[in-house]
């Protein structure tokens, strides 16, 4: 089976509807990186200085050396940045969510009572602050068996939450199959919580940023406090003006001591809160939270094993050979795409039968034009039509002719048919008997390769309907 792993639908043009407490318009919920102290460092073991997240330009790993700066700059984020940033949530009441490396929290005995002081919750960022891509599972699973471990240790409490931030291919899913964790977060592909699959059970995603996050300051993208404030503000106010037309998100904004903890990139974020507490309709909590409220509001939906995309050939075909009149041959080409989740859909498996019927020759696009029957014909009066065609047929009324209708079908059947060398397909769903006889004549003037467009088209849209009344 040729199948795509990546979703690419997600919830697609309908969301659910978040339902957040209070009937708030966005959820703005503030992580704040503890990663002080479990950087990369010769003096926890490993094999280089750290080279990311600081205010040095260009700066590379140092191989078996102590870098003085950059240790020095972390030290910041621990002995001020984090103070700073306490005095400046507590005072205004606003929770945290903790992403804390569990060896930082280690050697953070202060901070670590500091947080639990003022009710934050604390959530894992994994054993170390390092790089896990080229880490086997093996290896990556026994640090978050001990980061897990170190956490409950340090906190006096498990992480009932877990974000890697650099993660490996197999983070989530390793992190998924402790089955200890009410969310993960190492994503970035949504708005909403979703749940995702993996080993046969559900896992709580809640998608983090790296663009409402202060580490674009590192990156040279934000500049001034200003910069800051600017983008959040903005990215706020269309979100705002979503849940007010009935389409509530979540913002995630993602801190870091030793960089938002500077005095002057401070500034906006103080400027931030102090504006998302001006709005009446926020919901400002911790990440556990939204994590309860979803798994009340959204449980984690059944495991669907006859999703499209998972079916073997002969299911597939079974189900869907029928689709196209007569034509199981489309669903068996169809079945031999890339398929994966975002085919689990009604468009999804149309878009897969309607290529490999596009693709086919003329020769072969003719036969599934032939395998329709006449409308009011002598199949439907013999009652030898499919049951989606009986269906179809019925429910435009051209089961109840009178006999002068009958008659105008017949002859309008016949001379298409001479004419084109097909019957005349129409999608009947929605149209009365007139609509329909006004169509026929109208379309009975074409040129050949003009009909046989308007047929095919035709062909893929009553696929379309079927599919609707099959899948979502």
């Amino acid at each position: 089976m040729n199948r795509y792993p990546r979703n690419m639908q997600g919830y697609g043009a309908h969301p659910p509807k978040a339902a957040w407490p209070g009937g708030a318009n966005v959820a703005v919920q503030f992580v704040l990186n503890y990663e002080e102290g479990g950087e990369n460092c010769l003096l926890h073991g490993d094999a280089a200085s750290e080279a990311f997240l600081s205010d040095i330009a260009g700066a590379e790993p140092w191989p078996g050396q102590r870098h003085w700066n950059m240790e020095s700059m972390y030290e910041y984020g621990a002995r001020a940045g984090f103070w700073r940033l306490r005095e400046m949530f507590v005072s205004r009441g606003v929770p945290l969510t903790i992403y804390g490396v569990a060896e930082a929290l280690a050697r953070s005995p202060a901070q670590v009572a500091a947080m639990k002081d003022a009710g934050w919750e604390i959530a894992s960022h994994g054993l170390k602050w390092i790089n896990y891509r080229h880490h086997t599972p093996e290896q990556e699973r026994a640090d978050i068996v001990e980061a897990i471990r170190l956490h409950t240790e340090v906190v006096g409490e498990p992480p009932r939450g877990w974000y890697t931030g650099r993660s490996s291919l197999q983070t989530v899913d390793l992190v998924s199959e402790t089955g200890l964790f009410d969310y993960i977060s190492d994503t970035y592909d949504d708005d909403l919580p979703h749940w995702r699959e993996h080993a046969g059970r559900r896992q709580l995603i809640i998608p983090y940023s790296l663009e409402t996050n202060d580490m674009r300051f590192s990156a040279g993208t934000f500049t001034t406090s200003d910069d800051f404030f600017t983008y959040l503000r903005d990215t706020f106010d269309v979100l705002y003006a979503e849940g007010e037309a009935g389409s509530p998100k979540m913002f995630s904004v993602g801190l870091h001591c030793r960089l938002i903890g500077r005095p002057g990139r401070a500034a906006g974020l103080a400027k931030f809160i102090d504006y998302v507490l001006s709005h009446e309709k926020v919901w400002i909590p911790r990440r556990v939270e939204i994590a309860e409220h979803w798994a009340q509001v959204h449980p984690a939906p059944a495991i669907a094993n006859d999703a499209p995309s998972r079916l073997d050939q002969d299911a597939f075909v079974e189900r869907f050979g029928g689709v196209f009149e007569h034509s199981p041959w489309i669903a068996e080409r169809a079945w031999q795409y890339e398929l994966g989740p975002a085919h689990d859909t009604a468009l999804g498996v149309h878009n897969a039968l309607a290529r490999a019927f596009r693709s086919a020759s003329e020769q072969e696009r003719m036969s599934v034009l032939t395998a329709h029957p006449d409308l009011a014909g002598k199949l439907a009066q013999a009652k030898r039509l499919t049951a989606e065609s009986t269906a179809e047929q019925a429910g435009a009324g051209l089961d109840s002719l009178t006999d002068a209708e009958r008659d105008t079908f017949t002859e309008l059947n016949r001379s298409y048919m001479d004419t084109f060398g097909f019957p005349f397909i129409i999608a009947v769903r929605g149209l009365g008997k007139s609509d329909i006889l006004a169509e026929f004549k109208r379309r009975i003037e074409n040129d050949q390769p003009s009909e046989f467009a308007t047929a095919c088209a035709q062909v893929e849209r009553i696929a379309l309907l079927r599919l609707k009344d099959m899948l979502p």
